[in-house]
């Protein structure tokens, strides 16, 4: 019984610690997702399904070299009805006679060679090929950069909400000083009854407010696993600085022209213009001629018994193809055309992606100047209240205060308090967004 008593506590104990969360900084988040995400695998993938492609293209440039072995077995040889009068004159003419032409057993091994000598079009391709190993692999970065961006927008929701459980805490911690305080003077008659409930509503209602947000904790924080690509049942914590982690705007951030080509998005259509134009050449490039050469070599074993002294025959060629497009019912005219459009869409998409972004900077940087505004104004109301309450606090103890006040006066600062931490947050949001809008 000793020993099931001390597996079960050994058990329990594991089980205990293998459900200890797991603390991750901003960077540990971005880290793990860089090398869990979904979407960078799948960016992974695409780069290496483009280097392929480059082999695949540049194989058609490549001398090509084929061997093959025919058997062929006649159940009835082929034959033909002539008049043997014309072979021999002694004969009648008008004799006929069936002649059989081959022999049952026919065996033939070959070998051959071609060469792409010029193709116009050939050339356009690899270099387009290389162009799109070149576009993943920017689209990568695109990725790379989308994916740090949702893992700041995740991460912050749950370090604000950790932030909060600790101000909660410690107004807890307060409270409970203050409530046995209380309680001790209620003993001594100094106070009522009613005060004391007040600071127990006022403790209850804190410790309620704990659990709505353990309660979101648990939604928030299976968004950033999903975003991580963490599993969702396995239990991580916040524990960044929320100072360290906020920079403030620099002048030049606020205030200077938008550079576009720091943004991935323009990087990556940039590339896609360049790929656009690589058609267009390429469709034109069908209007010019190809050249090609090939050789072959075969022997052939015929014989009624292949293995009875069977007849070898060998051949052997060589040539050139050249092949000259005349006409074509302007197909290659409609094909060039098409991609011309595709090249003016292109260039309109990165015109507007361009404004999209001024106005995303411009929106940004006036968020940021309100968040900052707003934030001081929070830091404000909140010292106020804090010296409110204490205030308050210190007159309820010399008994010339009431319960009321300190109620009243707790409820601003627990109030401010909420307040001073959504607007460092929103903050935080403000300043990510003026980053990512700025391609930073």
């Amino acid at each position: 019984m000793k020993r099931h008593l001390i597996l079960f506590l050994t058990l329990f104990g594991f089980s205990l610690s293998a459900q200890e969360p797991v603390e991750m900084t901003l960077d540990d988040a971005i880290k793990y997702a860089l090398e869990h995400s979904i979407d960078m695998r799948i960016a992974q993938i695409s780069i290496a399904d483009a280097e392929e492609q480059i082999v695949e293209r540049r194989a058609i440039g490549i001398p090509q070299v084929n061997a093959g072995v025919d058997y062929q077995y006649f159940l009835k040889v082929p034959a033909s009805v002539v008049d043997i009068s014309n072979f021999d004159p002694s004969v009648p003419e008008g004799t006929f006679q069936k002649l059989e032409f081959g022999l049952k057993n026919n065996l033939t091994a070959d070998i051959t060679a071609s060469a792409l000598l010029f193709d116009a079009s050939y050339l356009t391709g690899l270099k387009a090929a290389k162009a799109y190993r070149n576009y993943v692999q920017r689209d990568r970065e695109r990725v790379e950069y989308e994916v740090k961006n949702s893992i700041v927008e995740a991460y912050l929701p749950a370090l604000i909400l950790e932030e909060s459980i600790k101000t909660l805490l410690k107004n807890i911690t307060n409270l409970d000083q203050l409530l046995t305080e209380t309680k001790a003077l209620y003993k001594e008659g100094f106070v009522e009854q009613l005060d004391v409930d007040r600071l127990e509503l006022s403790h209850a209602n804190l410790q309620a407010e704990i659990e709505n947000i353990e309660r979101q904790k648990e939604l928030v924080y299976n968004v950033l696993k999903f975003q991580m690509g963490y599993p969702i049942q396995e239990v991580i914590t916040a524990v960044d600085d929320i100072e360290k982690l906020f920079v403030p705007a620099s002048e030049e951030q606020l205030t200077a022209t938008v550079n576009y080509e720091k943004r991935p998005e323009i990087r990556v259509l940039e590339l896609g213009i360049n790929l656009n134009q690589l058609n267009v050449d390429l469709n034109k490039s069908g209007y010019l001629p190809s050249l090609a050469a090939f050789g072959s070599y075969q022997q052939s074993a015929q014989g009624n018994n292949l293995f009875d002294n069977p007849v070898w025959v060998p051949s052997a060629v060589v040539g050139l193809q050249l092949n000259v497009p005349i006409f074509d019912g302007f197909e290659k005219r409609a094909k060039i055309n098409r991609a011309k459009l595709d090249l003016e869409e292109a260039m309109m998409q990165k015109t507007q992606l361009e404004r999209a972004i001024n106005l995303e900077v411009s929106n940004a940087r006036t968020s940021y100047r309100n968040a900052i505004e707003r934030l001081e104004t929070r830091n404000k109301n909140m010292n106020l209240a804090n010296r409110i309450f204490e205030t308050t606090r210190i007159k309820y103890k010399e008994g010339v205060g009431s319960s009321l006040e300190i109620s009243q006066a707790e409820q601003a600062l627990y109030d401010a308090q909420q307040n001073y931490i959504q607007a460092r947050y929103d903050l935080l949001v403000a300043k990510r967004a003026l980053d990512k809008a700025l391609g930073e």
